[in-house]
């Protein structure tokens, strides 16, 4: 019988994922060595290596990638019995590992937090901020719960809810307030600031706007949402932010916020979550927290436009 821990096994996963002996042994928290000698113990068991080290960065071999596929759905599988003693023991769950996209976590999340902690006291909540694409990653593999993004997802592996829906607004320089404003096709002929390749709401704006991505543009990419409207308080350009970051990011800009015509553009943000997790009845009742969180904050906001 080939005696193989789960310890080597998660260790031989973070090497694969950081292609570096190093950055692996620091994300498990042990030292380099230690690290080496787990998945050389691994190889002798194997009776074959897993990964070329002759080159300057780690690679797997032929059968290191094959073993790393199984190996995954193997930890994955391991982590889903985890999350069953958790749901039966802890009715919602003592830990929740969210994931959420960056424009939606620095509006929603304050309150959001504040919610689920009132309504399951002693949740222990870890937050994960990252893109879409590596979110579905994290939540393939087992490494987040649930995650807060734009929808459709469109993956048959996931469970998606739609929370809200929220407009997208105009952003541009205060001079501008007065004038009309403008139709997506003439935002085509105007230098239009977007987020860097990535981020979904870059692509969300690029669609209303029925501009091809692989178009040259007159524009400038931003990493951020803030970066974006000070560049277009600095007169370089307009923009467009969803209606949640409209109150923080344009409170120290000097910026004009306008909304469009009919049909406005607009995004649904639901959460996701694995069909096979054996926490989707308590990811379900999360979810009902989330939309509440997000419909008090709009209503915030518009109280706050009435009263300006």
């Amino acid at each position: 019988m080939i005696n193989i821990t789960l310890k080597q096994l998660r260790y031989f996963d973070a090497v694969t994922r950081a292609g570096h002996f190093g950055r692996a042994a620091e994300s498990c928290a042990i030292s380099q060595p230690a690290m080496s000698m787990q998945i050389k113990e691994l190889e002798q068991t194997l009776g074959v290596s897993l990964f070329d080290r002759s080159a300057r960065k780690v690679r797997l071999t032929t059968f290191g990638e094959a073993f790393s596929v199984r190996v995954r759905e193997l930890l994955r599988a391991t982590d889903e019995l985890g999350d069953m003693a958790r749901a039966a023991r802890d009715g919602l769950m003592g830990r929740l590992r969210l994931g959420i996209i960056p424009t939606i976590a620095p509006y929603l999340l304050p309150s959001l937090i504040g919610d689920l902690t009132e309504r399951h006291a002693g949740l222990d909540i870890h937050v994960r901020e990252s893109l879409t694409p590596r979110l579905l990653q994290e939540l393939s593999d087992g490494r987040i719960d649930a995650a807060i993004v734009a929808l459709p997802i469109s993956e048959p592996a996931f469970t998606e809810v739609a929370l809200f829906t929220e407009n997208f607004l105009l952003v541009r320089q205060i001079g501008a307030r007065d004038e009309p404003v403008p139709s997506p096709a003439s935002l085509r002929e105007m230098r239009l600031l977007l987020l860097e390749e990535g981020h979904c709401f870059r692509d969300q704006a690029l669609s209303f706007c029925h501009i091809r991505s692989a178009l040259p543009r007159e524009t400038l990419d931003g990493s951020s949402l803030s970066t974006l409207v000070q560049m277009v308080g600095a007169g370089i350009g307009v923009t467009l932010i969803p209606e949640m970051a409209a109150d923080v990011e344009t409170r120290s800009a000097a910026v004009a916020v306008a909304r469009f015509g009919e049909p406005q553009p607009s995004r649904t943000v639901g959460m996701i979550w694995r069909k096979t997790s054996p926490l989707a009845p308590q990811l379900a009742e999360v979810a009902e927290v989330v939309r509440r969180s997000a419909a008090a904050l709009r209503e915030k906001h518009s109280q706050a436009t009435l009263a300006a």
